[in-house]
């Protein structure tokens, strides 16, 4: 049973101020008559209506409290559901490279692409999600983990400086392969970050590309950024110029070899909306039969409310009624 309007609730509290009353009313309003003498009368039974007499008012605060769980509107729901929920494996491969710093996004590429990964995290509720970094070299964070709160508390405690520089997007994308490829799931995909060529690591983007493609996972590739020579922050405050170029033919290759999709954001709102592209390609795979039926249950309620006070009333003048 579930109420419609549980704040009556608040109205049982009426009990405490109402008992008190009766308390002092009992002890100050006892009948008396002058005798001389109680002797003959101190080994007389005491009739069983001074206690029934309390009867009469738990009878009141039982009509009361059923009176209030009609105001609370008491409702029953019968429902039947059966659903079928299959899990997605994800892993997110981040670019933590220098040029990220740009300032083309605002504050800058790395910092709008923590945030927009936040919001696709807080967003997948029924899959698992890794994090892989990349730089110069690529660094598993995450393992596939369900637990929203690590992994949002990871990708905000992502630094550029824990990787040397440079752009290793084949290292990147192995990393990730080997963290999705522990999952369960039937469905697994990567989404790899990038705004740059790949100048580093140990492993092509294109040998990256075929072992995911023998392992089964999708991989949607994005590119960040514009080309040409951008402006970052040095150690020391100062802007540096930096050229950079992304390599939008490999990252197409990669997604395309996988069955994923190569997107280009040049600023957070287009990032924003490849995040809710590949969200809406992505979904869980759900299917749910549901029947839900809810009934008014007040009725009863009222009902036990008039009977109560009859019960109450019928006592009151007739077995124990009170000479006046």
């Amino acid at each position: 049973m579930t109420f419609e309007s549980p704040m009556f609730l608040w109205l049982f509290l009426i009990y405490v101020p109402l008992i008190v009353w009766y308390i002092k009313k009992h002890r100050t309003s006892s009948a008396t008559l002058e005798i001389s003498s109680v002797t003959s009368l101190s080994k007389m039974p005491k009739s069983y209506k001074e206690y029934l007499v309390h009867l009469l008012f738990v009878l009141r605060l039982l009509t009361i409290g059923a009176i209030i769980i009609c105001l609370c509107r008491p409702q029953t729901t019968d429902s039947q559901q059966k659903s079928r929920i299959e899990g997605t494996d994800i892993v997110i491969s981040m670019d933590i490279s220098g040029s990220m710093l740009s300032q083309d996004f605002r504050p800058n590429r790395f910092e709008a692409a923590k945030k927009v990964a936040t919001k696709f995290i807080n967003g997948r509720q029924n899959d698992n999600i890794g994090l892989v970094v990349f730089a110069g070299e690529s660094f598993s964070l995450m393992p596939l983990t369900n637990d929203r709160a690590a992994l949002i508390n990871t990708v905000t405690n992502i630094r550029m400086d824990m990787l040397t520089d440079g752009t290793a997007v084949g290292d990147g994308l192995v990393s990730a392969i080997n963290r999705v490829s522990s999952g369960k799931a039937k469905s697994k995909s990567i989404i790899l970050l990038t705004d740059g060529t790949n100048n580093a690591g140990d492993v092509p983007p294109q040998t990256a590309a075929k072992i995911a493609k023998q392992k089964g996972v999708r991989v949607y590739t994005i590119g960040v950024g514009t080309n040409g020579v951008i402006q970052i922050p040095d150690p020391f405050g100062f802007m540096t110029q930096m050229e950079t170029k992304i390599d939008e033919q490999s990252l197409t290759n990669i997604a395309q070899q996988t069955g994923g999709q190569y997107f280009r954001a040049y600023d957070e709102d287009m990032l924003d909306d490849i995040f809710n592209e590949i969200d809406k390609l992505e979904k869980t795979k759900l299917d749910v039969q549901q029947y839900t039926q809810t009934d008014e249950d007040y009725m009863r309620w009222a009902w036990l409310a008039l009977i109560l006070f009859v019960i109450e009333i019928v006592l009151r003048y007739t077995v124990l009624r009170r000479i006046p």
